[in-house]
């Protein structure tokens, strides 16, 4: 069974604290610890999950690790961070002995820990507050034992022992700007990305950004993340596409919307307006008397459809009246004409309503 994320077996956010690291395991260590469910092998199980995840989710360096690099971080011969391995492991001498079988010596990850003179530090702390006086043995005891029954290394911890487990590797993230057209109509990148295994080595991807994807959503990129631990497979690379602005321009969803100026006379006489689209410039019908803000609609103008690339929204265009400016005597000397016929005009329909 593949390994599940650190973070999802205590149930915490990858923000989380130590605090709220200890409280989650505390509560589940409790709620499985074998002596709390004798003969329950799920739950022993899950007891051996929870403390996997807490021993590297408390310990800064190792969290950092596994952050960065999920489970291949703890591959026997991963280095420094290798801390996983079939060999011996926790080592004590006060009643907590050798019960932690594979997490120890693995490689040139060999990790040992000591815990002299009954003195067990946060592990001690957790389990005593826990269970009480549950570490049963003496000083110098080897069994390892948690009330008697341990786990022994012959067994190991989940995927702690010479047994491992394969599991997915660790997903990665990043992103990558594209312009306004290019969301519209999808676009080719390549990127630089550095070699999850750490070796130093960049790789050259190529990536698809396909035609109508919308700004914050993201690409995933299939066995393009960390590698998997123990021969599994790689994990994902998910890339957030960051949509660049068009002055003019807005989008909801598959909609477009722009604005159109159009003189004073051709809102009056009616006539015809060039709009410019993403497909290129269109002539539109003005109907005579056009008021200002009126919407156009332009069919098939808009974003096509990721799912459907037969479907096209619309793009909805607003009428915008130019007011003339800088005018000439004799321009507002005819507009003032215009006016007084208006007000006539509107005086003789009062007068036929009344």
């Amino acid at each position: 069974m593949a390994k599940r994320d650190y973070y999802d077996v205590l149930g915490v956010g990858r923000n989380a604290d130590a605090k709220e690291i200890k409280r989650a395991y505390r509560k589940l260590a409790k709620k499985y610890h074998p002596d709390m469910n004798p003969g329950d092998k799920n739950a022993e199980q899950k007891f051996k999950e929870i403390t996997e995840a807490y021993n590297i989710l408390s310990d800064d360096e190792k969290k950092k690790l596994y952050d960065q690099y999920g489970f291949a971080a703890f591959e026997e011969g991963a280095g420094a961070g290798g801390a996983y391995g079939g060999g011996q492991g926790f080592h004590g001498q006060g009643g907590f002995g050798s019960g932690f079988g594979g997490f120890g010596q693995g490689g040139s990850g060999y990790h040992e820990y000591h815990f002299e003179n009954g003195n067990m530090g946060d592990m001690g702390d957790i389990f005593g507050d826990i269970f009480g006086n549950m570490f049963h043995g003496q000083s110098g005891s080897q069994s390892g034992s948690f009330g008697g029954q341990g786990f022994h290394s012959q067994s190991g911890f989940g995927g702690f022992g010479g047994r491992s487990t394969q599991a997915k590797g660790s997903d990665l993230h990043s992103e990558v700007s594209v312009s306004f057209e290019e969301a519209a109509f999808g676009c080719d990148r390549v990127m630089r990305l550095s070699d999850p295994s750490g070796n130093g080595v960049i790789q050259t991807l190529k990536v698809h950004v396909p035609a109508g994807i919308e700004d914050g959503k993201s690409i995933r990129l299939k066995g393009k993340g960390n590698p998997g631990f123990n021969g599994g497979p790689a994990g994902d690379l998910f890339l957030k596409v960051n949509v660049a602005s068009k002055p003019g321009f807005e989008r909801k969803g598959m909609d477009i919307y722009t604005t159109a100026n159009i003189p004073f006379t051709t809102a009056v006489f009616g006539g015809e307006a060039k709009v410019t689209t993403l497909y290129g410039d269109v002539i539109c019908k003005i109907p005579e008397g056009t008021q200002s803000g009126r919407k156009i609609r332009l069919k098939g103008k808009g974003i096509v459809s990721m799912k459907d690339s037969a479907v096209h929204g619309n793009q909805y265009v607003t009428v915008q009246i130019q007011v003339p400016q800088n005018l000439s005597p004799e321009a507002k000397e005819k507009l003032r004409e215009f006016q007084q016929v208006l007000r006539k005009d509107t005086q003789k329909r009062r007068g036929s309503a009344a």
